[in-house]
Formats: C-alpha cells, structure tokens, sequence
C-alpha cells in the first residue's frame, strides 16, 4: 500500500532532519562553547515541561532567546495562536540561516543580533511588549555585566504579568533575576541530559508604568 513507503520516507527525512541538526549544534558548541550551553540540544521532556505552562491562546508575542538549531523554535510554532508572532534572536549568524532556510511559518521572525537589544527588536516587529520571553543562553559564560543588562532589559520587555522562561545548567541566573522579578520558580528536570535547571520569573503587575 502507498502509505507504507511514505512512512518510510517520513522517517528517513526526519532521521536525516536531525542528523542535520546535530551536526550544525557540535560544530558550533566546539567553535563558541561559551554560547551553547550544552554539547546536546534539550530533550523533548524538558521544551514539554518549559511550554506547557504557557497560556497559550492569550499569547501574541513570545521571544526565544538563542533559538540555535530550533529545538524550541518549531515546539513553539506548533503551539503558537495562529495571529502570535515567535520573536527568535540569537548572537549566531549560521543559527540565523538554518532557522530562515529549514521553518517556513510567517509567524516566525529570526534576527540576528544580542538579547541585549530585545526591547529594539520587539519594537521594530511591530510590537510594544512580549508575553513570555524564553532562554537557553548560559548565563554563567557572559562576560561580565552582559548577564545583568539582559535580564534588565527582558524585564522592561514583558508585559506586567508576563514571564521570563529560562533553562540552565547551574543556578547561577537566580542572582541577576530575584532582584527584578517579584516571583520565582526553581525547579529541576532530571529527564535531559545533562540535567536542567528550569526557572520561570513572572513581572509584577504594578511594574507597568516601569517598563
């Protein structure tokens, strides 16, 4: 039947999909280490856990802090109301044209350039402030002061209410985000490898005049 050989096709494009993937993630973890948090991409349980507390049909725009090969990017789409938008920056120009050549959604904007500039990129897509903003970026790697000034800016980008989603290997972040947002979770997810710190930051709704 015509259906059994397309399954097999199916699969072979998907097996071929992520073997593409690997390969672009090691090469640029062994080219910028101090970029990549880690040598894997996340697991499927971990971009589960990080987005399914999303409110998903309320949201119309979330920003993904150094989408690299797009292990979150495409989960985000999947889940995305059709009229979001899916904000995507990152440092790494040869992430930038993977994400552009390989996701085919008008709802997804890579840019290239620093979370530092988050508020700048949200403004030039049309937009005033970001309902979730997610970050694998490894916090602990940046030089000094980097670390500071994004979590500074991601907090005037959200909207009251809004939260700053962030996995991480060490528990480092905590001290650039408990002195701006007034709620935050520390959990732990042993199911990736290596196992993953999740932190969700969610802005004070009286911060609005703030921002």
């Amino acid at each position: 039947m015509a259906s059994i050989p397309l399954k097999k096709n199916d699969n072979r494009a998907r097996k071929g999909a992520f073997l593409s993937q690997w390969r672009l993630f090691f090469r640029q973890f062994v080219k910028h280490p101090g970029m990549i948090g880690s040598i894997i991409p996340s697991s499927a349980t971990l971009v589960n856990r990080m987005l399914d507390p999303v409110d998903w049909q309320r949201t119309r725009l979330f920003v993904e802090y150094g989408p690299g090969v797009g292990t979150f990017t495409q989960a985000i789409l999947d889940r995305m109301h059709p009229d979001a938008t899916l904000l995507a920056i990152d440092l790494n120009v040869d992430f930038v044209a993977y994400l552009e050549a390989q996701i085919d959604d008008p709802r997804l904007k890579v840019v290239h350039g620093s979370a530092a500039d988050v508020r700048r990129f949200i403004r030039e897509a049309g937009h005033v402030q970001a309902d979730y903003i997610l970050s694998g970026i490894p916090f602990s790697t940046l030089p000094d002061g980097v670390g500071e000034g994004i979590a500074a800016e991601t907090l005037g980008a959200l909207r009251p209410g809004g939260a700053f989603l962030v996995y991480q290997y060490s528990r480092f972040v905590r001290r650039l985000i408990d002195p701006l947002f007034g709620q935050v979770q520390d959990e732990m997810e042993w199911r990736n490898i290596p196992p993953c710190r999740l932190f969700r930051a969610v802005k004070d709704e009286g911060l609005a005049k703030a921002a």
